[in-house]
């Protein structure tokens, strides 16, 4: 089967992509492999939201639920199971990806429960029970990034384990995470890890950062104000790439990551997240055509796959030099009245909550079906049980 042309362009361009979904429908029916022949993908993103989602439609995880429940298993050792299990399945899909790019991409990843995303010590010791259950080198453990995070991050890669720095919001702390990156592998090369298997993505949010600015902006209302709308998300993500060029490519501060390049220390990577776009009114590939660079990653939601492959204009780097002009839309927000600082706050703060509210659903249907398992032997599915609680985001967005 044919690559889909405008995929295959912006593969070309030099951004990898990556599917923002994942379930066990989806490996077994062929389809992640399909995906792979046919649109470009090259990587799996997950998140709580999703495998919530995930549990909630249709039968294809009753029998295990069952056999859980046999077992006498609790609910956060069913859901690890389960969710490990659909990891390291889409992991053997994508090997052969992960070998053919010497492990920059083919990964699939899975992230921390979301509960410990304050607490660094729990963040550590789960990442490395993750990493040793799921047992594949292609996984990359997601990890949030407060401010509890980033001793994390420098732990987990010292540790030689892959990571997904998921939650950013704010070129402050995408700076913070690469720093906490560049420790970690100088404490992994301290250790006698080899560098060379050691990957990392940024995962620097999109369409929230839209989202909640275009609400200040409406609620300002001036002309000025109206006339900044869908831009924040876009420029945010441009100066952001201006910070990875800086460390990684050549810039100020590249020295410092030139030395363990010679060491065999790989880049980490920009991943441009929540890349489905929320208002109507924005074209449905504006978070891809416009965030076209180099050694980038963009995980996409299924319908901004399919947007993309249908008409989406692939036009070259779109990212490159355009860090001035992304910093006047940002002076110009300022101006207008938005606290950009108090913005980013906010983003991250709900970031959390959202994973956390489709985790703790995730648990309480799982919980509710053991149960049902337990006492009659056969029950109401999960799906039953995870639509009575209600989806986690009304506006069916698993993204990253």
């Amino acid at each position: 089967m044919a690559q889909n042309e405008n995929l295959a362009a912006l593969s070309a361009a030099g951004v990898s992509v990556w599917l923002d979904d994942l379930s066990r429908d989806r490996i077994q029916s062929g389809n992640l492999a399909e995906l792979i022949e046919t649109r470009s993908v090259v990587g799996v993103t997950t998140n709580p939201t999703i495998f919530q989602g995930a549990l909630s439609k249709g039968h294809a995880y009753d029998g295990q639920v069952k056999e859980l429940a046999a077992q006498g298993a609790d609910v956060d050792s069913a859901i690890r199971t389960i969710t490990t299990d659909d990891v390291r399945a889409a992991c053997d899909v994508l090997a052969g990806v992960y070998e053919a790019s010497n492990g920059v991409d083919g990964r699939v990843s899975i992230e921390v429960d979301p509960r410990l995303a304050f607490d660094a010590d729990g963040t550590v010791a789960q990442a490395i029970d993750l990493w040793k259950t799921v047992d594949r080198p292609n996984l990359f453990i997601k990890i949030p990034a407060t401010e509890a995070g980033l001793p994390a991050i420098t732990r987990v890669i010292a540790e030689g384990i892959s990571v997904n720095v998921t939650l950013i919001f704010s070129v402050k702390r995408y700076r913070a995470v690469m720093g906490a990156y560049i420790d970690g592998l100088r404490n992994a090369k301290g250790a006698s890890h080899d560098l060379a298997k050691i990957h990392s993505v940024a995962s620097f949010f999109v369409s929230r950062v839209d989202t909640e600015i275009d609400k200040r902006l409406e609620a300002i209302g001036t002309p000025e104000a109206l006339a900044l709308r869908g831009q924040a998300g876009v420029a945010n993500a441009r100066l952001a790439y201006a910070e990875y060029q800086d460390v990684f490519d050549g810039g100020a501060h590249t020295s410092t990551y030139q030395h363990l390049a010679s060491s065999g220390g790989n880049r980490q990577r920009p991943l441009w997240a929540s890349t489905g776009v929320k208002n109507a009114e924005y074209s449905d590939t504006l978070y891809v055509t416009e965030l076209v660079a180099a050694n980038t990653v963009n995980t996409l939601p299924e319908k901004t796959l399919e947007a993309v492959a249908d008409h989406g204009e692939i036009r070259g780097d779109t990212v490159s030099g355009t860090a001035a002009a992304a910093q006047a839309v940002f002076d110009q927000l300022s101006a207008v009245g938005i606290d950009l600082d108090e913005v980013f706050e906010v983003l991250e703060r709900e970031g959390v909550e959202k994973f956390e509210k489709s985790w703790e659903e995730l648990l309480t249907a799982t919980a509710s079906e053991l149960a049902a398992v337990d006492s009659a032997g056969s029950g109401p599915s999960v799906a039953t049980q995870a639509t009575a609680s209600g989806p986690a985001d009304p506006a069916g967005s698993g993204e990253n």
